[in-house]
């Protein structure tokens, strides 16, 4: 059974605003992401924009308990509720499922400061890290950062209910999230799903370790596809913070209610193969007829700017897609790991429901590994 997955609802929040049609116009626009350079020099970030969050998070005890990460998902979620018609439908919300992309949370930068400056003349370093570990960090700083907690506070704020499960890992998870969404629906499994992630840049710690796998650019902002060229050594993404949700449904149940189709998500395909020369390419040549892509006019990349793989998609793009107009997802809203794919099927939903394209290619090649590639076509 494979029924036609429509997607009727959007939630967007980044440095380019919030919303779809706010993306849509940075989408559209030669201007660099807003950025800030400073607060954590030498690297740049592309920073949350000013949010309102009684908007969709009501209660001040809710934000309060929430990290910046999660705050952003339950607002996006929120949108995305608004934007399907189903805010105020108690009823559907209950039985709505829920599929969450999100990475870990904060950490307690004083501790963590602490234990790193005593390891460096720890007499048994091995030794002293498990007696500090033990005894210096709180356990409820654990649950604070578990992933699930997001698909959690969306429950709790917005009532959606139903079964949840979240992925965790990367650009991956979220290539996965959307695959498991629109594979229950298009099957029979469920009627309607919302799914998405979130993440928070502006972060010492995820600095610190993407520093440490060479992985962030230090220049000023640069377009993703002139990072990491021929003797270029400034090669990397900047990450930025962001969220997006989707709420996904089948025609039959998005009509029965009067919802408006905004695009329909075909498969979504995966692979993660070992990163040896030409393997992007391979992985890209493969997934793209299991997507069911043809000649899209419109190609949203999540590639990442880190050498040499982001050169390797971009003369692959323009191979299988050689009439389409191809933009890098880090150029409007910068890159947000898990929240890659569901971004870019967002906005994908949003251009075609525009009528600025009419087929459109969203590809997700990890930093490390994991590939995704996935088509949004008229309803």
């Amino acid at each position: 059974m494979t029924r036609p997955v429509l997607v009727t609802g959007l939630g967007l929040v980044s440095c380019a605003g919030e919303g779809i049609a706010a993306h849509l116009a940075a989408l559209d626009s030669d201007a660099a992401p807003r950025t800030d350079t400073e607060t954590f020099a030498p690297y740049c970030v592309h920073p949350a924009p000013p949010i309102a969050w009684d908007g969709q998070i009501p209660k001040r005890s809710d934000q309060r308990q929430m990290e910046a990460w999660q705050r952003l998902g339950v607002y996006a979620a929120g949108l995305a509720l608004d934007s399907a018609g189903v805010k105020d439908d108690a009823a559907l919300k209950q039985a709505l499922h829920l599929v969450v992309a999100a990475g870990g949370g904060e950490r307690d930068y004083a501790v963590d400061g602490a234990i790193l400056t005593g390891l460096r003349d720890a007499a048994d370093p091995g030794a002293y890290l498990n007696e500090r570990l033990q005894n210096d960090l709180r356990p409820t700083l654990f649950l604070a950062q578990l992933s699930n907690l997001l698909a959690g506070n969306i429950a709790i704020v917005h009532g959606v209910t139903g079964a949840s499960r979240t992925f965790m890992g990367e650009e991956s998870s979220g290539v996965d999230a959307l695959r498991i969404a629109q594979a229950r629906v298009a099957s029979g499994q469920i009627d309607a799903i919302l799914v998405g992630g979130s993440y928070s840049a502006e972060r010492p710690d995820v600095l610190v370790i993407h520093e440490m796998g060479g992985y962030l650019a230090r220049s000023p902002y640069r377009p993703v596809f002139e990072r990491g060229g021929p003797g270029d050594g400034d090669t990397g993404f900047i990450l930025g913070s962001c969220a997006a949700f989707l709420m996904l449904e089948s025609e039959d149940h998005a009509a029965a209610r009067g919802a408006r189709a905004l695009a329909r998500l075909d498969r979504v395909a995966s692979d993660r193969t070992r990163r040896t020369p030409g393997s992007v390419a391979g992985s890209l040549e493969t997934l793209w007829p299991q997507a069911g892509l043809s000649a899209p006019d419109r190609v949203l990349s999540g590639a990442t700017g880190v050498a040499p793989i982001t050169a390797e998609e971009h003369a692959t793009l323009r191979r299988l897609a050689p009439a389409a107009r191809i933009r890098a997802l880090g150029d409007v809203i910068g890159h947000g790991l898990e929240v890659v794919a569901p971004f870019g099927a967002a906005l994908a939903a949003g251009l075609v429901a525009a009528g600025s394209a009419r087929e459109v290619a969203v590809t997700t090649i990890g930093h490390r590994r994991g590939e995704g590639v996935l088509r949004l076509v008229q309803a």
